[in-house]
């Protein structure tokens, strides 16, 4: 994986560090100044801040000092809790920060060989879809001498700020990391997913099932190497860093280190005893312990939920064929919101409350094709800068909604059908949904929550088995240099078969499924076991050259060696034919005079001459 990572802004760090050995020089980045323009977005007042070299602020510096810890690590005055919090939850799993710290012994100061230190350093972050190695000079921001950001317990560690360095340079300068998201440094750290937990409105203290069911969750979350936060949120300004009786701190972040099941008493007693606790172990990025209820450190989960009001787990995807655990199917598409005077190319319509261009937006198709499968969806805007020459880089509000369609769309959706799933609609980097949906197909659009606005998104989805996601690009079957001698369609019609009653029966019921057909075109449901009166509800949708061509609606028995026909019907469904809903009955097959078969079917049909009414 990160073989392919790719260069930040171009700098190449093996070639700029063998540059400034053979120059005898340290590194400076002229992408990155030790300036003001590095520090701020826009004019701060405060104390004057010097750059400093570690060997100018002390003696014998060390990217490490006894390895790495979430203990390291000390929020300085920008207001990062969250960065902290999410690099504290980083220390803890060593696979994943020698992702973000590669080469870190070669990077380690080593006090035998001076001439080998050049002053630059390089870490890895995720960004939209694509590791990136982002290079910096070691020149940190001070004030008397002491680092002014991020910092360790020790004065000679430098690790988590020179990290904290390289983040700010994404990030444009060191200003925008005040009050930013624990779940995208999550994302960054690891190419995960964030999935936000909303403690007060899911009422999780009260409810003791749903709070076991989602301890279950944080704990697979942490046992898999997945990384996790919990934070207080804060209605109002004057909330901010307030302390709670019990000691938390109210829009403040602190990274989950452990979470565990632990059994009570010692020794034998343990081991024979069923009953355990819900265990979590907290770090403050303050680096005090302010918890004061029982345990110390580590609290009840049941006390996570009565307390904090939002946790954040960090899923790590694996969509390895080879491990043990759960292997994922990941979909990875880019997009963009784009605006366009010509409705047809416009592809930024705004939320479902601007119904005239909604469906303007990009949208993409998938399936589940189990009959029931979770599907994990994530959204992600392109990240902004925030800079003196451009300001601060502000996030669109997104979200998206799912759709159940028919089972054999290849074209944009122009009518709503039923919707499936909806995501929240925030200013967030990303935004994510987590469902279980029955098999079928589906169409995801993804937008802004006001029209006309224009940006970058990175859509992943993540399935069981293959969706066959893809964006859906074309209004309508394209015409070609076959279609004057083929034809071209001049009705759609949707079908959709939405149950029978009075099938043949069996003693064990009947096990029947339904096609629609039309013009070499068909769709076929699952088999309904067991039931005389099944509900289909399949939907297929038809583009149609011959007109007096009617489209067949036909319903077998499902046997193990050969399927029994039970009865079919033929629907004209022409634009001019008021009546949607129908009931009909079941008739035999053959050129002679239909006869009527046991059973009704109940279909609704809509027919236009306009391709892109549906």
């Amino acid at each position: 994986m990160f073989s392919c990572v790719k260069p930040y802004e171009g700098q190449d760090y093996s070639a700029l560090k063998r540059a400034c050995l053979r120059k005898k020089v340290l590194f400076e980045d002229p992408t990155f100044p030790a300036s003001d323009d590095s520090l701020y977005y826009k004019s701060t007042p405060g104390p004057m801040v010097r750059w400093k070299r570690p060997k100018d602020i002390c003696e014998d510096p060390r990217l490490f000092v006894d390895g790495i810890s979430s203990h390291d690590l000390h929020q300085g005055q920008v207001g990062n809790c969250w960065f902290v919090a999410a690099c504290s939850s980083l220390a803890s799993r060593e696979s994943l920060w020698q992702k973000v710290i590669p080469d870190w012994k070669e990077q380690e100061w080593d006090p035998e060989k001076p001439h080998a230190y050049a002053g630059i350093f390089h870490f890895h972050f995720w960004r939209f879809g694509e590791w990136v190695d982002v290079v910096i000079d070691d020149r940190l921001p001070t004030v008397n001498s002491q680092l002014i950001y991020c910092h360790s317990n020790s004065c000679n560690e430098f690790w988590c700020a020179l990290v904290e360095k390289a983040y700010a340079k994404l990030a444009g300068c060191y200003q925008a990391l005040d009050g930013g998201n624990t779940a995208d440094a999550l994302v960054d750290f690891t190419g995960g997913v964030s999935e936000p937990i909303d403690l007060t409105e899911g009422n999780f203290a009260s409810d003791e099932a749903k709070r076991n069911q989602l301890f279950e969750r944080v704990l697979k979350v942490h046992s898999r190497g997945g990384l996790i936060s919990a934070s207080i949120k804060v209605v109002t300004a004057a909330d901010m860093e307030v302390r709670l009786a019990c000691g938390l701190v109210k829009g403040h972040a602190y990274a989950i280190t452990d979470v565990r099941k632990v059994r009570l008493g010692h020794g034998l007693l343990a081991f024979f005893k069923s009953e355990k606790l819900d265990m979590i172990r907290l770090r403050n990025p303050w680096g005090e312990r302010e918890w004061n209820g029982p345990w110390s450190d580590t609290m009840t989960f049941e006390d996570v939920c009565r307390y904090f009001t939002d946790i954040i787990k960090c899923r790590l995807m694996n969509t390895s064929y080879l491990s043990i655990h759960k292997t994922w199917e990941e979909a990875r598409l880019h997009g963009a919101w784009t605006r366009h005077e010509d409705p047809q190319h416009n592809r930024s319509g705004g939320c479902i409350n601007h119904k005239d261009t909604f469906f303007q937006n990009p949208q993409y198709i998938f399936d589940v094709k189990k009959p029931e499968d979770e599907v994990l969806i994530c959204i992600q805007q392109r990240p902004q800068q925030s800079t003196r020459q451009q300001g601060k880089g502000e996030n669109l509000a997104i979200g998206f909604d799912i759709y159940k369609v028919e089972e054999n769309r290849q074209y944009r959706m122009h009518r709503l059908q039923p919707r499936a799933a909806s995501s929240i609609y925030i200013n967030s980097r990303s935004v994510f949904l987590r469902t279980d949906q029955p098999q079928g197909r589906y169409v995801i659009i993804p937008t802004t929550f006001e029209p006309g606005c224009t940006g970058e998104f990175l859509l992943r989805v993540f399935t069981d088995v293959p969706s066959s996601c893809r964006e859906l690009r074309l209004d309508e079957p394209p015409r070609t240099c076959w279609s004057s001698l083929c034809g071209y369609p001049q009705l759609v019609t949707q079908v959709q078969v939405l149950g029978a009653a009075g099938l043949k029966d069996s003693p064990t019921g009947a096990n029947s499924y339904v096609i629609i057909k039309c013009e070499g075109d068909s769709v076929r449901s699952t088999v309904q076991k067991g039931t005389s009166a099944p509900e289909y509800d399949l939907k297929g949708i038809f583009y149609r050259k011959k007109l007096g061509q009617p489209i067949t609606v036909q319903i077998w028995n499902y046997r193990v060696l050969k399927d029994e026909f039970l009865g079919q019907v033929h629907l004209q469904a022409n634009p001019d034919d008021l009546q949607a809903l129908h009931t009909l009955h079941l008739q035999a097959r053959g050129r002679r005079q239909l006869s009527d078969l046991p059973g009704t079917v109940a279909v609704h049909v809509l027919s236009s001459s306009t391709l892109t009414a549906v």
